[in-house]
């Protein structure tokens, strides 16, 4: 039998995906490329935005039509959220909401024995979950689901309440990973920071643990909500560990009356808190600069051309981040936010995404000026494009050179060029 997977969205979903293949792997599949004719197609969906929605029907369609006969199921966000109409679309085989507890590959496999699962969503289990499809990086999920609820954000609809997967288990997870021979790990969740709402521990106690794994170099944190960001957290991660001078943080407006208005946990003096407490706590003269990747969502409703510019002024003059992750809002039935007034229109949104994505630029270049002579490791990966490769350094510069077969998948100290 062969199968053939995709996916859309988060790197939560990614990992998710590479689980589900490996299983499929185990269970004696051949695993195919999405664009040949299969005996199973696997879709993980994502929901975050209006063009992801129509994306996944897209995909859906086209397994469909490569193999009429074959089973197409579907899962991840979308799938929980709209299961009954996705039903509708021809040649949806069995929709397997993010929230189902039965395992998708024992499912499909018992609907090619003739076979219909059931559901039962009377309990929640979060499945282990790590990627293994790049040789020298692999995306672990450490914690599911979330309690914000904010006003624009479907994901605890789709993905349920806060929880996570046990320590002990985690560490098995990462031991399984160093095996493969990959050596930097990224921890990835919906609501990273959180983790331990199902088993009483903590998110350093994690992080420590982790640390001591053999095998494993490099650590990130994929996504950490501002106020889940410690100082002990902060300490620890500077007095000498795995853990990278890099951290991806969710701002998403730089206004407080729009961070209030949609239900955020922190307001902008917070946030910038956070990122002078790190800065001071890790940089030291002569040392590589801290990597801020900062989340942000223009057209808020009620996003005015003030508020707007209360957020550009806010990371180009105070925060000033290595790089700015922008996304449009994108109106979602059923949160608050899509029945609020003063709905932005979608040309102001695209010409306000233009001038983020122009200030990241000049961000991320003047970023890279700053650290240029300092010394600093880098992983090489495999890919070759015009005879070079690249690799990231442990603050998240890419960098290229010749290619060397040698250095792929290993560290090599350098000085950023």
């Amino acid at each position: 039998m062969k199968v053939a997977l995709t996916t859309l969205g988060c790197k939560l979903n990614y990992a998710e995906t590479s689980t589900y293949e490996r299983g499929f792997v185990a269970q004696g599949f051949e695993v195919v490329p999405w664009n040949a004719v299969a005996d199973v197609y696997v879709i993980n969906t994502c929901a975050v935005t209006e063009t992801a929605e129509k994306k996944s029907r897209n995909l859906m369609r086209r397994a469909h039509k490569l193999a009429p006969d074959a089973l197409v199921v579907v899962t991840g966000c979308y799938a929980e959220l709209k299961k009954d109409k996705l039903y509708e679309i021809e040649g949806v085989s069995r929709v397997f909401g993010a929230k189902d507890k039965p395992n998708l590959v024992e499912g499909t496999i018992a609907m090619l024995k003739g076979v219909m699962p059931g559901n039962d969503r009377a309990s929640l289990e979060t499945l282990p979950a790590y990627s293994s499809g790049e040789r020298t990086r692999s995306f672990l999920k450490v914690q599911d689901g979330c309690n914000n609820f904010c006003a624009y954000c479907t994901v605890p609809y789709a993905r349920g309440r806060s929880r996570n997967i046990p320590i002990c288990e985690l560490v098995k997870q990462a031991e399984q990973i160093a095996a493969k021979g990959i050596r930097e790990v990224v921890l990835t969740g919906v609501n990273t920071g959180d983790f331990g709402r199902t088993t009483g521990e903590s998110f350093l106690d994690l992080l420590k643990a982790l640390d001591a794994v053999e095998g494993i170099d490099r650590y990130r944190i994929s996504s950490i909500e501002p106020n889940l960001i410690t100082e002990e957290i902060v300490d620890w991660i500077a007095s000498g560990t795995k853990f990278q001078r890099h951290f991806h943080i969710p701002l998403q407006s730089g206004s407080d009356t729009l961070l209030k208005k949609v239900g955020r946990r922190y307001d902008t003096a917070l946030f910038a808190s956070r990122i002078d407490y790190i800065r001071q706590t890790m940089e030291r003269p002569g040392k590589p600069k801290v990597f801020f990747g900062i989340d942000v969502i223009v057209g808020l409703p009620g996003e005015t051309d003030e508020l707007f510019l209360e957020t550009y002024n806010f990371l180009k003059d105070r925060i000033k981040p290595a790089f700015l992750h922008v996304f449009p809002y994108s109106k979602r039935p059923g949160t608050r936010a899509a029945v609020m007034p003063d709905q932005v229109q979608d040309s102001v949104k695209t010409e306000r995404v233009a001038r983020l994505e122009a200030l990241s630029a000049d961000l991320h270049a003047a970023f890279v000026a700053d650290n240029r002579g300092l010394p600093e490791r880098v992983l090489w990966e495999s890919t070759v494009k015009g005879g070079l490769m690249a690799g990231y350094t442990g603050n998240y510069i890419r960098l290229e050179k010749p290619f060397e077969p040698a250095l792929v998948n290993q560290l090599e100290d350098i000085v950023i060029w």
